[in-house]
């Protein structure tokens, strides 16, 4: 039951029909008596800037989780913004401090990394390939300099995007081994797929697959299917792999400690979400 003492996390972007986060987050606090409540709040850009500092003068309110089209304009509305945002360039979820502050952080990569990580894949001192570095990439790899990767090579069809996200990490990350330009999976410990290619029917693969190595644990981003073609491509050459959900459902966890509530496992959030459709 909502109250007034319930804790609001409001869930911004626009438009909201397809959001899922209260479906799978609003069950889960109902199961563990936690009392708090994901809203959805649909607002535009152009009346984003306004909003924001509003919303966080409510005197209910916790924290937020941001989609698009809001995520890169939330950093310049931050108190102070985590490295791993900094380096994605884009900001997924705000708490709100006893002290009145706003902090930002980003958790897509870190949703990506802990289901590498659960699958039993060596990020430490890795070699790692990130194809695409939009949104989802640059979080991705901000969070795999984080893990301890020794080596990234990234790509990116849009060289600007991919020259600022080599930047960013630079500055964090010194010793970081880069490489940049060349969609060449080769040689690797660990392939992603963090472009769009695979949302579409008829779609080309993000790379060539004949370039990966058995022994390569390769990642998806694309959640339109489980198994996308690319997935598909390198199951059949006998690779570990992971599905692009499992991103989302990994990085709840992350929320709900950066949020201060009760953690959980990938597993129990899938069970509570089925229960909710």
């Amino acid at each position: 039951m909502i109250t007034g003492k319930t804790k609001l996390i409001a869930h911004v972007g626009y438009p909201t029909e397809s959001f899922r986060a209260p479906m799978i987050y609003n069950p889960y606090f109902k199961k563990h008596v936690i009392d708090a409540v994901v809203v959805p709040m649909g607002c535009r850009a152009e009346d984003y800037s306004q909003f924001l500092p509003l919303l966080f003068r409510l005197s209910n309110i916790h924290g937020a989780l941001i989609t698009m089209p809001h995520k890169v304009t939330t950093l310049d509305l931050l108190d102070e913004v985590m490295t791993t945002a900094k380096i994605a360039g884009s900001c997924n979820a705000i708490r709100l401090t006893p002290e009145g502050k706003l902090i930002g952080d980003m958790f897509d990569g870190e949703g990506f990394v802990r289901g590498l990580l659960r699958k039993g894949c060596v990020l430490d001192g890795a070699r790692v390939f990130v194809a695409g570095c939009g949104g989802v990439g640059s979080a991705i790899a901000a969070s795999l300099a984080k893990a301890g990767v020794s080596h990234l090579r990234l790509y990116d069809a849009y060289a600007p995007i991919m020259h600022g996200l080599a930047d960013r990490l630079k500055m964090h990350y010194p010793s970081l081994t880069l490489e940049l330009g060349e969609n060449d999976p080769s040689a690797m410990d660990v392939v992603v797929n963090a472009t769009p290619l695979g949302m579409k029917e008829g779609d080309p693969l993000p790379m060539d697959v004949s370039r990966i190595g058995p022994d390569t644990f390769v990642g998806e981003v694309v959640m339109k299917q489980e198994i996308t073609p690319f997935l598909q491509a390198v199951i059949d050459k006998g690779c570990r792999y992971q599905i692009g959900s499992d991103m989302l459902f990994e990085q709840i966890p992350a929320y709900l400690e950066f949020f201060g509530f009760r953690t959980t496992t990938p597993d129990e959030l899938r069970d509570v979400a089925e229960l909710s459709y």
